[in-house]
């Protein structure tokens, strides 16, 4: 497994939630990959989303062992009736494989309100595993920070911690997920001109900041409406760098050892 030395390696940039595996089996995963290593994008984490993504993202992380770690867990859009089942399929498959977080996981009333008592149980449940294994968890929050919120309160401790993947909240929700241990996990909607992100992150300090595309989703600009990839977080990073007033390398330093100290590598 490679150990990154950032006192010899002038810029990493670390993608810490992106669906690359969508490609496994296809050229356009080995296409996407060299495209992220020309613009400096060497480490990606992958969350499943449920029980049948698991195999392409271990067929991904087995391609590239010293640039692709796996997170598993169950999305919240993928909660339906057979849930109970799927978290136990999912549970099995830890147990057999390397995993540097369980993810992504949450609550999303976007798509489906009538669901969200069995996501809670399912978030519940999750975070659980987390503990027990001392790993982060990832979170997928979508117009629901108040009933993430109640479930990290409710289940706050000194073993829980992770990243709110996608952050998109205010300033006010920021400090809040802060001060339970998070990291704001960013991504393209940083540099949409309207959407008030940029606001929200030039007043964060950057210890609370990791970076992340969510490709295929939510490209940045200037790819907004087309399917996004891992190599377009170099546009993330240098819209954040601007903001705080810094540099590419120094940005990239500072996120990486933020996503080292959240996935342990």
């Amino acid at each position: 497994m490679l150990i990154l030395d950032m006192s010899r390696i002038d810029l990493v940039l670390t993608d810490t939630h992106t669906h690359i595996y969508y490609h496994a089996g296809s050229p356009l995963l080995a296409e996407q990959m060299n495209r992220c290593f020309e613009q400096d994008v060497r480490r990606l984490f992958l969350p499943n989303v449920d029980v049948d993504s698991i195999t392409s993202v271990m067929q991904t992380v087995d391609a590239y062992p010293q640039h692709c770690f796996a997170m598993l867990g169950l999305h919240p859009c993928s909660v339906k009736e057979n849930y109970i089942a799927d978290l136990a399929a999912i549970e099995k498959a830890i147990q057999s494989h390397k995993i540097f977080a369980i993810g992504e996981i949450g609550i999303d009333l976007y798509w489906d309100q009538s669901t969200l008592a069995i996501q809670q149980d399912a978030f519940r449940t999750q975070i659980g595993w987390a503990k027990a294994l001392g790993l982060p968890i990832d979170i997928h929050c979508r117009e629901a920070f108040d009933e993430v919120f109640a479930v990290l309160e409710e289940l706050k401790d000194d073993r829980l911690f992770g990243i709110f993947h996608c952050f998109t909240g205010t300033l006010e929700q920021a400090q809040r997920a802060i001060n339970l241990g998070f990291k704001l996990g960013i991504g393209g909607v940083v540099t949409f001109k309207k959407a008030g992100l940029d606001h929200v992150v030039s007043q964060i300090p950057l210890e609370h900041i990791v970076l992340e595309t969510d490709a295929p989703y939510l490209a940045p600009s200037p790819f907004r409406g087309k399917e996004n990839e891992s190599s377009y977080l170099r546009y993330v990073a240098q819209k954040v760098a601007d903001l705080h007033q810094i540099s590419i390398e120094k940005l990239a330093e500072i996120t990486t050892r933020n996503s080292i100290d959240v996935f342990g590598i």
